[in-house]
């Protein structure tokens, strides 16, 4: 439990109790007796500040966490599978960050307030599209590693609301938002194959 918990504030960045929970599967009483039990060993803390709260990896927490992760999938053999699913992510990575451009911001520059339902129901229709297509590249992500499971059932989620009117959960961040739990799996990825995000851009604008 300890390892599932480390690795999800390690793609997370910081979460509650609750979040940490619904990514790794645990009770959210279990999850917060884990969290507690690794802030008094000094791996992680609570930040309670005005704009951001919650658990936190500290040094020693995140060297656990990229080492587990290290060896999981080295130990599997399923670095080439891992690999290809994420140049498959990776296609739809730039369309899903149209997307939620589009979503904020119309094609004059100007802000969408949301009050032109065929437009918005567009934009959506497109989330909708790309979705369709990444529930099999998670499907086989979790196929050779089950912790990947849990983000084909929470971007269904998010899509739904969205749908159903509830526009927060297309790109709030703070909460499991289409956008944030996509971002989440992005960066897991990047730390499962050990590939650095400023690394990954710098191959992107050399290809563009």
């Amino acid at each position: 439990m300890e390892g599932r918990v480390l690795y999800a504030l390690r793609t997370k960045g910081m979460a509650d109790a609750e979040s940490v929970a619904l990514a790794t599967g645990l009770a959210p009483k279990q999850a917060a007796g884990v969290l507690s039990e690794l802030g008094e060993r000094g791996w992680v803390r609570y930040r309670d500040g005005k704009r951001a709260q919650g658990w936190m990896l500290l040094g020693e927490g995140r060297a656990e966490a990229e080492r587990l992760v290290a060896a999981e999938i080295e130990s599997s053999g399923t670095r080439p599978l891992i690999q290809e699913q994420y140049q498959s992510f990776r296609v739809l990575d730039p369309q899903l960050k149209e997307v939620c451009t589009d979503f904020q911001v119309r094609g004059d520059q100007t802000l969408n307030d949301h009050t032109d339902p065929d437009y918005d129901a567009a934009v959506v229709a497109r989330l909708a599209e790309i979705n369709q297509r990444v529930q099999p590249i998670i499907a086989r992500l979790a196929d050779a590693l089950d912790r990947f499971g849990h983000y084909g059932g929470r971007l269904d989620n998010a899509l739904l609301r969205v749908q159903g009117g509830e526009l927060n959960w297309f790109t709030k961040p703070s909460m499991d938002s289409y956008h944030e739990v996509w971002f989440e799996l992005h960066e897991d990825l990047l730390v499962t194959l050990g590939i650095d995000r400023a690394t990954e851009m710098a191959d992107d604008a050399a290809e563009a």
